[in-house]
């Protein structure tokens, strides 16, 4: 009964989860938080930190009550990439936190060029944190005075538990300001926008202690340690045991990816691929990354006013059938709802539907959704394997893996073996959590362990002619598209 328990915390764009985990995997309590986002101008994305800390103070006063709460000792965070948290002198925070699918700094991304991008693992882009602060040097030259330090998301929530500026390898290569090969800060693309090192946190590896929490009324026992942690993506690959080389796995929740495990830098910045560090020392991942994933699911349950997800997921089964031919007349989309990353590095792209008709029903339209996020996928795919890297069978988690119709039809457009695991809604709070007992020596057992396979789905080679010629149309809509920017 006196077995240590980790607290694994995840920092999402649309809801806080914390769970209670054991040393031997198990979870032992788990919750989650809703937050929305502020868009207040067409291509801003943004949130307050303060509503993150509200959300985390809710969350663990909902698992206060499970008696595993008075035994945590470590906790893990994981959080949203990309994200420019600016603090005055007083940790004060000085503007909203400025999020990755944020696209005001377009300008700024080509100011920066892409002369360092092998250095840094990534082309400079709108959504990294960089180029944001090129534009607040530009447009709010007052905020921009008087910062003293910038975080990345869930090192803010670390920052109001212990009242330190740590963060760690993998959230700082999202930044564009390491060197991703040697994991410190690069001083010459921190200077390029306006900054020193001075004003960004000290780092760690993901597993290590960086602090113990110092703020008091949490019900947490004493001396409790916070792990370095890491950003969603490569935390929810510890989650789901994605650590050695040539392992990976597909991520379909707000935004996408296709994440390539590596034992070195690999990316390929001229077809937009990252490379990441890994939340574990001496590991990479490699990156083909979709700006909107699930999200574009959501999107047009509302636009066509049904219930919920769910009863359009039910419209799309009864209508067409995985496994059936499409039926003619079935529109494609476009899933750039919030520009695109991989392989087009264009904040500026919209998403659209094209090939509508009079007979056009929510099902079709909901159909066409799931096919469009899955010809992103193969886009960011094939610019994966260019960097070198390949993804052959592998996991689909994130909410998008709710789904076996979308699990399938992914295993049919990409031509890979899809399978999916028991809890990965949970993958990147576990990641958290391991890292968490890593950081006061302990649970090393269950970094190779995995989640339970709950379902497979292998592709239909019968459907490949059909998906090959939408594919190739999807593909000509894109200058199309792109004569659209405003």
């Amino acid at each position: 009964m006196n077995c240590p328990v980790s607290l694994g915390i995840d920092l999402g764009t649309s809801e806080l989860k914390a769970i209670l985990m054991g040393l031997d995997g198990t979870v032992l309590a788990h919750t989650g938080v809703r937050l929305s986002v502020s868009r207040r101008h067409s291509g801003w994305s943004e949130q307050a930190p303060e509503d993150w800390w509200q959300a985390c103070l809710q969350a663990l006063e909902q698992l206060r009550g499970h008696e595993a709460f008075a035994r945590v000792a470590c906790i893990g965070l994981s959080g949203q990439m990309h994200g420019a948290v600016l603090l005055g002198a007083d940790d004060r925070v000085l503007y909203p936190a400025i999020l990755w699918d944020d696209s005001r700094a377009v300008a700024e991304a080509e100011q920066l060029g892409p002369e360092l991008a092998e250095v840094t693992g990534s082309l400079p882009m709108a959504g990294l944190t960089a180029p944001k602060l090129l534009w607040l040097q530009r447009h709010e030259p007052e905020v921009f005075n008087a910062l003293d330090c910038v975080l990345s998301p869930k090192d803010y929530l670390r920052l109001r538990l212990c009242g330190e500026r740590i963060s760690e390898m993998s959230d700082a290569a999202g930044t564009l300001w390491l060197d991703v090969a040697r994991r410190d800060w690069f001083t010459p693309m921190v200077r390029a926008t306006g900054l020193e090192p001075a004003q960004l946190p000290r780092l760690v590896e993901g597993g290590a202690a960086s602090a113990e929490v110092t703020l008091n009324g949490l019900g947490l026992p004493a001396k409790v340690v916070i792990a370095g942690g890491g950003g969603d993506n490569p935390v929810a690959a510890v989650g789901i045991g994605a650590i050695n080389a040539g392992d990976g796995f597909i991520t379909l929740g707000t935004s996408a990816a296709i994440v390539a495990i590596t034992d070195h830098a690999a990316g390929n910045p001229a077809s937009a691929v990252h490379s990441f560090c890994h939340a574990l020392p001496d590991r990479w991942y490699t990156m083909g990354a979709m700006l909107a994933g699930a999200s574009c699911l959501r999107w047009v349950t509302r636009l066509t006013g049904t219930a919920d997800e769910q009863a359009l997921l039910e419209q799309v089964q009864a209508q067409l059938p995985i496994g059936q031919p499409v039926p003619l007349g079935t529109p494609l989309f476009l899933p750039y709802l919030a520009g695109e990353r991989t392989p087009h590095n264009d904040p500026l792209l919209r998403g659209g539907f094209m090939n509508l008709g009079h007979d056009c029903t929510p099902a079709m339209l909901g159909y066409a959704v799931m096919e469009g996020v899955g010809f992103g996928l193969l886009d960011a795919l094939r610019a994966v394997q260019s960097a070198g890297a390949d993804v052959t069978a592998c996991a689909l988690v994130g909410g998008g893996a709710r789904s076996g119709y979308w699990a399938q039809l992914l295993a049919n457009i990409l031509q890979r073996d899809i399978f999916t695991l028991h809890g990965s809604e949970l993958s990147a709070c576990i990641g958290a959590a391991k890292l968490g007992f890593m950081a006061i020596g302990q649970g090393a057992e269950l970094l190779a362990a995995g989640m339970p396979v709950k379902a497979r789905y292998k592709p239909d080679l019968r459907q490949q002619p059909v998906l090959a010629a939408r594919y190739r149309k999807f593909q000509g809509l894109l200058s199309a598209a792109k004569s659209l920017h405003d």
